[in-house]
């Protein structure tokens, strides 16, 4: 038998850096807020997580116990759930969305914020997944340090590869360029060339690990390259159905078409918000969490100026 909803100024939707850091803030305000999370973030695979000022090298989960902790001191809530279904209310000082869970339980809250994050869609290559977060990485301002000085690939997947191996090559003096398929133009090679990064042209078949180590990759003509470890653009999808279904409009950018949100967090639909990286893919951890901060102010404001009005109106 499904619960009766439960009423709340503010559900956040994702559990991660941007929606505990609103949270935060929105408890401290003493708002009435719950965060559905459901339990699986998308840097779980690393060991570290970096660039975080004050937290530098944290575990990714220690990062976000230490979040949730804080968030119910303040009288936050913070629900494992999934997220199946959000619907709109009627509005106006009631409810304006209802969220369900696929367990029964609903909340109904006046305002909605969506920090559902993003996933990686990685090439077919085998192996591949299995390394994700620990040799097989993506962005070097994350890892760049980790790998420094030891042989490195960059399997290309788009041209924004051609720029993702320069940037390797800050850490690394022994680069190779994995085409695996991909067109290396005479520009491109010219810069690659000039700072000293090998292109390999042949598609990788496989990847080669010994001892739960990467090691190398097998080339499609047979032959092995030998790398420490892998750098990969992967394809990123928004996990933006929740968003999309209430309306929210779109923007098509050079990764794909993203949810548009505006400097506060607002999308196009009254009372819905969004922040981290289902609406920012280059977001990095400090960066959503600062995106969630800077919503959650917004959706407190935007609560207390309805507030005003209806209490006006009401005189």
């Amino acid at each position: 038998m499904t619960a009766e909803p439960e009423h709340v100024d503010v559900v956040v939707v994702g559990g991660g850096a941007a929606g505990l850091s609103a949270a935060l803030v929105l408890s401290r305000a003493r708002r009435d807020v719950v965060v559905v999370d459901a339990g699986s973030p998308r840097n779980a695979p690393a060991a570290h997580a970096h660039g975080y000022l004050g937290r530098e090298g944290v575990e990714p989960l220690e990062l976000l116990r230490l979040g949730r902790e804080e968030v119910r001191a303040y009288g936050g809530r913070v629900e494992t759930g999934v997220v199946d279904a959000v619907v709109h209310g009627p509005g106006g000082a009631s409810w304006r969305y209802e969220v369900r869970c696929v367990d029964g339980r609903s909340w109904r809250c006046r305002a909605l914020l969506v920090c559902t994050g993003l996933s990686d869609e990685l090439p077919g290559v085998p192996g591949l997944r299995q390394r994700w977060g620990r040799d097989v990485l993506h962005c070097p301002y994350c890892h760049g340090r980790e790998v420094a000085d030891r042989r490195v690939g960059v399997l290309a997947t788009s041209p924004g590869s051609f720029h993702q191996a320069e940037l390797v090559r800050q850490w690394c003096a022994d680069v190779v360029l994995l085409a695996h398929g991909l067109a290396v133009g005479e520009e491109q090679r010219r810069r690659l060339d000039v700072l000293g990064v090998d292109v390999v042209e042949q598609p990788v078949d496989r990847l080669l690990v010994t001892d739960d180590a990467l090691r190398g990759v097998r080339l499609s003509d047979g032959s092995d390259v030998g790398v420490e470890a892998l750098f990969v653009g992967p394809v990123f999808r928004g996990t933006d159905t929740f968003l999309l279904g209430l309306g929210a409009s779109t923007q098509r950018r050079s990764e794909g078409s993203w949810v548009v949100v505006d400097d506060r967090g607002r999308t196009s639909v009254p009372w819905l918000y969004a922040a981290g990286n289902v609406v920012d893919p280059a977001a990095q951890v400090v960066d959503a969490a600062s995106a969630g901060s800077r919503a959650a102010v917004t959706v407190n404001g935007d609560l207390v100026d309805a507030d005003v009005e209806a209490a006006l109106a009401r005189r």
